[in-house]
C-alpha cells in the first residue's frame, strides 16, 4: 500500500495562504461550482464529505451537487452513512412503492436511533421530496435510489428479516428466530453487553448469524416478486454477520472496529453497484473521515483504512472523485456525550495553523479548491490539522482532539470551504434513547 502520509515539515503559512488566494475558486453562489462538475467528468463514484454531522450548509450543498449529478450525469443512487433499514424506507418511499408511506416527514420520523438528527432533519426532508417528485415519471428500473451503508442496525435488520420471512419462507424464519433469540439479551444497550460478554465467551452468536446468512443465500432463488426486497433481505443478513463482528471488536475500542465498519460500508457499496448494473453510478454521503483517503492522514499509522481509500484502490480505472467540506466557525447540532440531548453548539474559530484557519486567512469568502492546483511542496510535504466534528462534540476541548493531520491534496480531489456555517434543523426534539455504538476515534 502506498504511504501518502509524511512526517511534519516546517510550514510557510504566508506562502500557503498566497497559493490559496491564487488558485482557489470563489463560491459566491452554487453556479460557481462549474469547475467541480467539469472535473468530475465521467467518474462512476462521487463521494461528498462533511466536517460534522450537524451542519446545515454541508447538507444543502451536497443536496444541490447530488441533484445536478442525477440530472446531468445520470447518477443512479445515493448511499449514505446511515442504517440500512431506515434508509431503505426512504428508498421505497421516493420510488413510490405501494404502502411505502404518503408523507416524507412521517417516513423520516422513523429514524429513532441516536443521533436521530443525522437523517431526520428538514434538509433531508427537502431532498426526499425532490427525489420522490423526480422519480414520479421514471420507470421503476430507472428510479433514483437511497440506501444506508452502515453496520449498526443488527436488531432492526433481524426484525426486518423475520417480517419478510414470515411472508415468504417459514423454514428460514425458524433459523432467523434462533439468531434473534441469541442476541435478544443484549439488545437493551445496543451491543455493549454483547461486547463485554464476548471477552469471556468469544463468538457467542457468530454461528447463528452465519447459518442464517447461508440459508437465506441458498434460498434466495425461491423468493420472487419484489426483486429489491429480496436484495434487501440478503443485505440485512450480511449486516447481522458484520455487526456481530463489530460488536466483538468494540472490546478493544481501537482501529479494528473502525476497519470492520468501513470494510462493511465498502462491501455494501460494491453490492449496490453490482445490483444496479455495470454502468451504474453512485453518490456517497459520509463524514470527511470516511470519504477522505486515510493514507493521506495519520490514520495510516494505526493501520486504519476507510471507504474513500478502498474505493480508490478498487475503482480507480472507473473514476472515483472525493470531495471534502470544511468550515471556519458557526454552529452545529451535536451531543455533549453518547445519548445526550441534541444541542445547538457554537463552533469556535478554527485553531491557528489548521487548514480551516489558513483558508480563512486567505479571505473570508467561501472557496472551491481543485486539488490538482495544489500539488506543490508546501502542500504535499506538510500534514496540517483538518477539523473533524463528530456526533459527540465539546467545543471547549476541540483543540485537544478534533483535528486530523492531513495532506489535503492527497486526501481529496476537491475541497469546499464554507467560512461560516450554521446548525441543521432536526425533525425530532428528543430521540427515543436508542444509541449507536461508540465508534473510533470520536463518534464519526
Amino acid at each position: 500500500m502506498a504511504r501518502y502520509f509524511t512526517r511534519e515539515a516546517i510550514l510557510n503559512e504566508k506562502e500557503v495562504i498566497g497559493d490559496i488566494r491564487e488558485h482557489s475558486h470563489l463560491l459566491s453562489n452554487k453556479a460557481d461550482l462549474t469547475p467541480l462538475f467539469k472535473k468530475i467528468g465521467d467518474a462512476r463514484i462521487v463521494m461528498l464529505g462533511e466536517a460534522s454531522h450537524g451542519t446545515h450548509e454541508f447538507y444543502t450543498w451536497r443536496s444541490y451537487i447530488s441533484r445536478r449529478l442525477i440530472q446531468e450525469k445520470n447518477f443512479n443512487f445515493i448511499a449514505v452513512e446511515g442504517d440500512w433499514p431506515d434508509c431503505y424506507r426512504i428508498n421505497r418511499y421516493i420510488k413510490n412503492y405501494k404502502d411505502a408511506g404518503t408523507d416524507s416527514k412521517e417516513v423520516l420520523s422513523q429514524f429513532r436511533r441516536w443521533p436521530t438528527w443525522m437523517w431526520a432533519n428538514w434538509e433531508i426532508l427537502e431532498l426526499t421530496n425532490w427525489l420522490k417528485q423526480y422519480n414520479s415519471s421514471i420507470p421503476l428500473n430507472k428510479k433514483i435510489g437511497f440506501y444506508g451503508l452502515d453496520v449498526y442496525s443488527l436488531w432492526e435488520s433481524m426484525e426486518v428479516i423475520m417480517q419478510y420471512l414470515t411472508k415468504v419462507d417459514k423454514k428460514a424464519l425458524e433459523t432467523a428466530k434462533k439468531a434473534f433469540e441469541c442476541f435478544e439479551p443484549y439488545q437493551k444497550d445496543e451491543g455493549r453487553s454483547y461486547a463485554k460478554a464476548s471477552q469471556f465467551v468469544p463468538e457467542i452468536c457468530e454461528d447463528e448469524v452465519l447459518t442464517l446468512l447461508k440459508e437465506i443465500q441458498q434460498r434466495l432463488p425461491r423468493y420472487d416478486g419484489d426483486f429489491e426486497n429480496v436484495f434487501s433481505t440478503e443485505q440485512n443478513a450480511l449486516i447481522a454477520v458484520n455487526a456481530e463482528k463489530y460488536y466483538r471488536a468494540m472490546v478493544d475500542a481501537g482501529p479494528h472496529s473502525w476497519n470492520i465498519r468501513d470494510g462493511h460500508m465498502a462491501d455494501t457499496l460494491e453490492r449496490l453497484l453490482n445490483f444496479h448494473g455495470s454502468g451504474s453510478k453512485v453518490i456517497v454521503w459520509e463524514h470527511n473521515t470516511h470519504v477522505g483517503d486515510a493514507r493521506a492522514t495519520d490514520m495510516v499509522d494505526d493501520g486504519m483504512y476507510n471507504i474513500g481509500e478502498l474505493a480508490r484502490l478498487k475503482h480507480n480505472d472507473k473514476g472515483v472523485f472525493l470531495v471534502g467540506f470544511g468550515t471556519y466557525s458557526g454552529s452545529v447540532i451535536a451531543g455533549r456525550s453518547w445519548g445526550a440531548p441534541m444541542k445547538r453548539l457554537n463552533v469556535p474559530p478554527a485553531k491557528k495553523g489548521s487548514w480551516e484557519n489558513l483558508l480563512h486567512e486567505a479571505g473570508k469568502e467561501n472557496k472551491l479548491l481543485m486539488m490538482d492546483d495544489f500539488m506543490t511542496d508546501s502542500f504535499m510535504e506538510s500534514h496540517i490539522g483538518h477539523r473533524a466534528i463528530g456526533v459527540v462534540y465539546n467545543p471547549e476541548y476541540e483543540r485537544l482532539g478534533n483535528y486530523v493531520p492531513s495532506i489535503l491534496p492527497m486526501r481529496y480531489d476537491a475541497f469546499i470551504f464554507l467560512n461560516e456555517t450554521k446548525a441543521l434543523h432536526p425533525l425530532h426534539i428528543v430521540p427515543d434513547g436508542h444509541l449507536v455504538p461508540e465508534t473510533y476515534p470520536f463518534g464519526i
